[in-house]
């Protein structure tokens, strides 16, 4: 009987390429070359070599799953025109690639979540009123619209924080932002869900708000949610939860962990970014 093949679920690249190459050479990844790869969203930007990490990724094929975190949406934003590249940005080299249609259309093809043995990996988070059907079946609406030949309008429609909570009546523009608010950029939330943006540090809960797993009565009950995003945060693991962002563009780890066991492996990174305010802020 053939055995399964591992799954390894690793934290935001963000553009950082040697720690990457780093993992993947590591014993217990390389020596099975039929090992999964899953990435928890932002592959490119703010480290040295985003295109790197991009084709790197790429190139493990059906190996590799990665879903969209909120840096590579606003890399599809720049290339569709409807933002401009940011101070700190390092996607330039990604569109000014030879083949940079190519890369823009992988990357707008990449699930929003992603589901399989009891994990549902996604950027940032899950709204407390969703379960896991429903997280995927909302995801499939972005993707879908994404994928299509209007992606470049809905990237044009996809920034702001209002709707800042999810309803089942919202439609249009508001029904794709709050969907992609929710799953690429949570942190912090009040206890009825609505999102709070202002807060992007450590994790606290002042009985105003609180992390968005904290949250009383979830409906996401029976899966573990698998994130990256939140860097000040760091390694979380929990039964119902994992964070698996631990800070590499910051100096700290890249860190992947084994889907059968929860083993782990973090290689250390050399700082890219010099944190302003709070020490590992990660828009």
């Amino acid at each position: 009987m053939t055995a399964v093949p591992d799954t390894w679920v690793i934290g935001d690249l963000q553009g950082c390429c040697t720690p990457l190459d780093t993992l993947t050479n590591h014993p217990d990844i390389a020596s099975a070359p039929r090992t999964r790869l899953w990435f928890a969203g932002d592959l490119v930007n703010r480290g040295p070599d985003s295109l790197g990490a991009l084709r790197r990724v790429m190139a493990l094929g059906e190996r590799a799953v990665s879903v969209l975190g909120n840096h590579d949406l606003h890399l599809l934003a720049v290339a569709a025109g409807a933002s401009a590249l940011k101070k700190g940005d390092t996607l330039r080299d990604i569109l000014d690639a030879p083949d940079a249609q190519s890369l823009i259309d992988w990357i707008r093809h990449r699930p929003l979540a992603h589901y399989e043995q009891g994990h549902l990996l996604v950027h940032a988070g899950v709204h407390k009123t969703w379960d896991t059907r429903k997280t995927l079946a909302l995801a499939q609406e972005v993707e879908t619209a994404l994928r299509g030949p209007h992606w470049k309008a809905t990237l044009g429609q996809m920034y702001g924080n209002q709707p800042d909570n999810w309803s089942d009546d919202l439609r249009g523009s508001d029904r794709l932002r709050a969907i992609i608010n929710i799953m690429t950029r949570m942190r912090m939330c009040h206890q009825d869900g609505r999102l709070d943006f202002a807060h992007k540090g450590e994790p606290m809960n002042n009985g105003r708000i609180m992390p968005w797993f904290d949250l009383p009565d979830r409906a996401m009950r029976h899966d573990t949610v698998i994130f990256g995003h939140w860097s000040a945060l760091g390694l979380m693991l929990r039964p119902d939860a994992i964070c698996l962002d631990t800070g590499c563009i910051w100096g700290r780890q890249l860190t992947a962990l084994r889907l059968r066991d929860r083993a782990l492996i973090q290689v250390p990174c050399a700082q890219q970014r010099k944190p302003k305010g709070q020490p590992q802020k990660s828009d």
